[in-house]
């Protein structure tokens, strides 16, 4: 069992930064890989970015490519999302998720943060 909680949302402003995070509990966090989604008022949830369970392979939606970077630290059962170059569009719900059960589906999942980026 792990439980996500994600943490850094907030108001910025386009062309700004934000980090968001997610705190894991569970010990079997370090095993899993870990991504990122989220979800704007009015559409389906997609896929941000993914990364392995040892950081060594990471993937990113091409929307979000050159502009957000995710990292994790295992020893402290965290995640992030590094967002740059915040545009209006980036605004959503932000999710973290883990124990992958197939391609872009996953067991676990927080219960979201709000990032909004004003024009």
């Amino acid at each position: 069992q792990v439980q996500l909680v994600e943490s850094g949302g907030g108001l910025v402003q386009a062309g700004g930064s934000l980090r968001v995070s997610c705190a894991a509990s569970g010990r079997t966090f370090s095993s899993y890989e870990m991504a990122w989604f989220r979800q704007a008022p009015g559409k389906e949830r997609e896929f941000v970015a993914v990364i392995s369970w040892n950081g060594g392979s990471k993937d990113y939606a091409d929307p979000v490519k050159g502009r957000f970077a995710i990292s994790r630290d295992n020893a402290k059962n965290m995640g992030y999302l590094q967002m740059n170059s915040l545009k209006p569009e980036d605004t959503a719900v932000y999710y973290c998720a883990t124990g992958r059960v197939g391609v872009r589906r996953y067991l676990y999942w927080g219960q979201g943060t709000q990032v909004t980026v004003s024009s």
